[in-house]
């Protein structure tokens, strides 16, 4: 049983359970219907396997800094609980069973698109710019992005102009969200030696470079509403939820220390982008504030399967 737990904790389960609902979201605003339940279990379980399997490899790969971290030490490998070549056979493992689920139960596209999730997260982000950049949030932290683009791949089976909306918002939220958490724990992310941007530029440049994305991710919330993916319930709450966001911003560059505002923010954070899936899938079947969609615009469509 303790070893279920540790494996389970190395997927990191709480993360993972928003990466799902930004990948489900997508999939109920479509102009492809309403997806089946049989293919919304196949996604929820295939993103969760891939997810956790980025998490895991990134565990093994991490193992030496989390020892230095107080949230992160008492995690399955640096705690010894588990040895680290377990850890990365098991991520391995949740990736290719993942994709093959993803391959076998919805379509090549998603199948891809998910993979390269994992690999952007695992080679781009964790081996490479955590540890040498303090950009490392911003370039790697698209990897959490993909998520939606995965849920609407497997919808349509093609990545039109609106899964890149849905891309780019997440990759917007993502470094005021990461970084109000990196301004509490910056005393141990210095001491790991991981530069994170209040470390390498400070905790006043950092709340600006925050500000400066929330300033960036309104306005992007409402382009599925421009586009007409999205109707005018969901432009509302876009906007509520994106004046709380920037209210949290504001209120930390007022404060001349770090308090426990930023930790409020970093739920917050939490709490909106899961509000804002959520609209997105409540408002496509509401009765009212809709417009006609404007043309549909493929980037990719679905590649066939080998013979």
């Amino acid at each position: 049983m303790a070893l279920l737990k540790d494996l389970l904790a190395l997927t990191k389960p709480r993360v993972v359970s928003l990466l799902i609902l930004t990948t489900i979201a997508p999939m109920f605003i479509t102009d492809r219907g309403i997806p089946s339940a049989a293919l919304v279990a196949w996604v929820a379980l295939a993103g969760f396997l891939m997810a956790g399997g980025a998490n895991a490899i990134n565990m093994w790969f991490d193992r030496d800094i989390d020892t230095e971290m107080s949230r992160t030490k008492l995690r399955p490998v640096p705690a010894g609980r588990l040895p680290a070549g377990a850890a990365l056979l098991f991520g391995i493992t949740l990736g290719a069973v993942s994709f093959s689920l993803f391959w076998r139960f919805v379509n090549p596209l998603a199948a891809y698109t998910a993979l390269a999730g994992l690999l952007f997260y695992v080679l781009v982000y964790t081996m490479w710019l955590k540890r040498s950049s303090p950009q490392n949030i911003v370039i790697g932290g698209a990897a959490g992005a993909f998520p939606p683009v995965v849920g609407w791949t497997a919808m349509t089976g093609s990545l039109d102009l609106a899964a890149v909306y849905l891309f780019a918002i997440v990759f917007y939220w993502t470094p005021p969200h990461f970084w109000a958490l990196a301004l509490i724990k910056e005393g141990e992310y210095k001491k790991a030696g991981v530069p994170m941007m209040p470390v390498v530029k400070g905790a006043h440049e950092t709340k600006i470079q925050m500000l400066v994305y929330t300033l960036m991710l309104i306005p992007l919330t409402l382009l599925p509403t421009l586009a007409g993916t999205q109707g005018l319930a969901y432009a509302v709450v876009a906007v509520l939820l994106g004046g709380r966001l920037l209210w949290y911003c504001l209120q930390l560059l007022k404060e001349k220390s770090v308090t426990p505002l930023a930790w409020r923010m970093y739920k917050y954070s939490l709490l909106y982008l899961a509000l804002l899936f959520t609209a997105m899938g409540v408002d496509k079947y509401l009765p009212f504030g809709h417009r006609a969609p404007a043309p549909n615009i493929v980037v990719l469509d679905k590649p066939d399967a080998p013979k």
